[in-house]
């Protein structure tokens, strides 16, 4: 089995149903470890407007790192995902964080995910579920890239009550 970290995100329709579709779906087929909080995020990027859901999710697969992908974009897809401006408007955005201890750079996959250490609407939810794992590459805690994240957008939890 293999450890995949999951960072969730959509701006586009029920936002909060559309979080918890997409676990739902995941678990079909992975096993799901630890779950964060789900926060409220401002966009990120310039090419969108409206605030984000965003969740991490821990979870074990017997898939590997490039079925993944495919899987997790199935899901997207599923839930109306219109890949039309980058950092733009979407239901839903599903990223591989972190694939077991692995570093990936292929013209499809690039892990750890390239733009995590600059987004505290990934990091903090990351700190919430993993504080103390270290970041494969650079060797910190994501409690410490999260002090050092220059990222200053509002992320707050959400009641989902």
């Amino acid at each position: 089995m293999h450890r995949v970290v999951l960072s969730l995100g959509g701006n586009v329709g029920d936002r909060l149903a559309l979080i918890r579709k997409a676990l739902e779906l995941l678990v079909k087929e992975m096993k799901l470890l630890h779950a964060s909080q789900i926060y409220e995020t401002a966009a990120w990027g310039g090419n969108s407007e409206a605030a984000f859901l965003n969740q991490v999710l821990v979870l074990h697969t017997s898939m590997d790192a490039e079925a993944t992908l495919d899987f997790i974009q199935e899901i997207e897809n599923r839930l109306g995902r219109k890949r039309v401006l980058k950092w733009g408007d979407r239901t839903m955005d599903i990223d591989i964080l972190y694939f077991d201890n692995s570093i990936i750079q292929t013209d499809r996959l690039q892990v750890p995910h390239r733009l995590m250490l600059s987004r505290n609407f990934i990091l903090i939810p990351l700190t919430e579920v993993l504080p103390e794992e270290q970041h494969p590459v650079n060797k910190l805690t994501h409690r410490e890239l999260l002090e050092r994240c220059e990222d200053r957008l509002t992320v707050r939890p959400v009641s989902d009550g």
